[in-house]
């Protein structure tokens, strides 16, 4: 696949263009297009060399496909943190007269269909 397309849809678009751009002018197109492509490729391929010194041995190492924005779905990042089990936290307040220390409520799981979560502190 090309950015998504398939290939009926990018022979479609290569017709489409051809018959607006005519048959005067789809040489000299043709040609842009290919030195477009060249200048794009020799761009990432110095874009990838700069990233490989600046981080060493370190890129090879790298799961890119982890980093890809297109894998997060914004409900399931939220769902798992939801029904993840949080550590329980204190809270330590110094007073006057000494440190006082004051232990945080322990955070409540997450019940579908329970009442919503609502922390009083936050709004």
């Amino acid at each position: 696949m090309f950015f998504g397309l398939d290939m009926e849809k990018l022979i479609i678009i290569g017709v489409i263009a051809a018959l607006l751009i005519g048959p005067e002018r789809l040489p000299k197109a043709a040609e842009a297009l290919t030195r477009f492509i060249r200048q794009a490729r020799d761009w990432m391929r110095g874009a990838k060399g700069k990233m490989k010194d600046e981080l060493g041995d370190d890129f090879d190492e790298i799961e890119w496909r982890k980093l890809d924005p297109r894998q997060y779905d914004p409900r399931r990042i939220i769902r798992d943190a939801l029904l993840d089990d949080a550590p329980v936290r204190t809270v330590q307040a110094a007073a006057v007269g000494g440190a006082i220390t004051a232990a945080a409520a322990p955070p409540q799981r997450f019940e579908p269909d329970g009442p919503v979560p609502f922390d009083d502190e936050a709004t």
